[in-house]
């Protein structure tokens, strides 16, 4: 079974506390809390497994919190291979409102990265690469990592064999995208940083799109929430419509797009049943109470109720 390893350079514990309010100023009660290891990279191994792809996670822990991160990942059957570097791994909160049904997210900066740590990951990278079909790059670049980081290990994935995804935003995107990675995700407001203009109507994606196509990123996917993506491939677009839910909690829902598309493209699906099966993974994960988590039966289910059209 072809591997799929995922980088989260900024892992954490995802706390998430469900509250029937949530009012600034006042002291509040839990009514029920979750906590997972986190970072977008952990939740698209985590979602990737429960698709049944090989999955394997790394990146940089540290301290007790690096430690619960890793043993939590054993006891979910997720392998991982972390660098362990000084300081604590960061805690994300996510205080859910029901009343008012906001998300409130708190995240905490994290350890701060030595260049002797940029080349532990790096030749961790090197020999992940060489046993991977795909490698998947996911989240904020930690603080002491160069905004280039990311377009580096693409690099040294690639020259290794492996298909390079990139899921992150700012300066890491855009230096990351100039090393040319197969598979980049941008929202909307990232795409505009990307290519540099303010984006009036979604027509106006298609020519930029097909030119970071032309110029080397094979698929280029823009999110657009919960009325679905914009993707390219092949110099082709498609306008993908998600399907209709009431949404439980949303956050990983972009993570868990990346794991049905780094899994069906591991297993060499043609590309609209790879982009059908990471839709319905995103939708089905904005099902559940817990970020980069996914019911395979809400998968098969929202598969069929995904649209999907050729633009051009």
């Amino acid at each position: 079974m072809a591997l799929i390893t995922t980088v989260t350079l900024n892992a954490a514990i995802d706390k998430t506390y469900y509250m029937d309010s949530f009012p600034l100023g006042k002291v509040s009660r839990v009514a029920e809390m979750i906590s997972v290891p986190g970072g977008k990279g952990i939740n698209v191994a985590r979602v990737a497994r429960q698709l049944g792809a090989a999955v394997l996670a790394t990146g940089f822990v540290g301290g007790s919190n690096g430690d619960y991160i890793v043993k939590e990942l054993g006891k979910a059957g997720i392998d991982n291979d972390f660098v362990a570097v000084e300081g604590e791994s960061r805690l994300c909160l996510n205080m859910i409102d029901r009343s008012a049904g906001t998300s409130t997210e708190l995240l905490e900066p994290g350890p701060v990265i030595s260049a002797s740590h940029i080349e532990a990951i790096k030749a961790k990278v090197k020999s992940l690469a060489a046993e991977s079909a795909i490698i998947a790059f996911s989240g904020s670049l930690p603080k002491g990592a160069p905004a280039p980081l990311y377009a580096e290990l693409i690099a040294v994935a690639k020259a290794e064999g492996a298909k390079a995804f990139l899921d992150t935003s700012g300066d890491a995107l855009l230096e990351g995208v100039a090393a040319k990675p197969y598979f980049i995700k941008p929202n909307e407001d990232e795409i505009e940083k990307l290519i540099g203009r303010k984006l009036e109507r979604e027509s106006d994606l298609y020519a930029s799109m097909k030119r970071l196509m032309e110029e080397g990123v094979a698929c280029v996917v823009v999110t657009l929430g919960a009325s679905g993506s914009v993707a390219g491939f092949g110099g082709r677009l498609y306008r993908v419509r998600a399907p209709r839910i009431e949404a439980v909690n949303a956050v990983g829902s972009g993570d868990s797009f990346v794991a049905g598309m780094a899994t069906a493209i591991a297993n060499g699906a043609p590309f609209e049943d790879a982009l059908r099966l990471a839709t319905a993974a995103g939708t089905a994960n904005a099902l559940n109470a817990q970020a980069g988590d996914i019911r395979t039966d809400d998968v098969e289910r929202l598969s069929g109720e995904v649209g999907i059209e050729a633009i051009e």
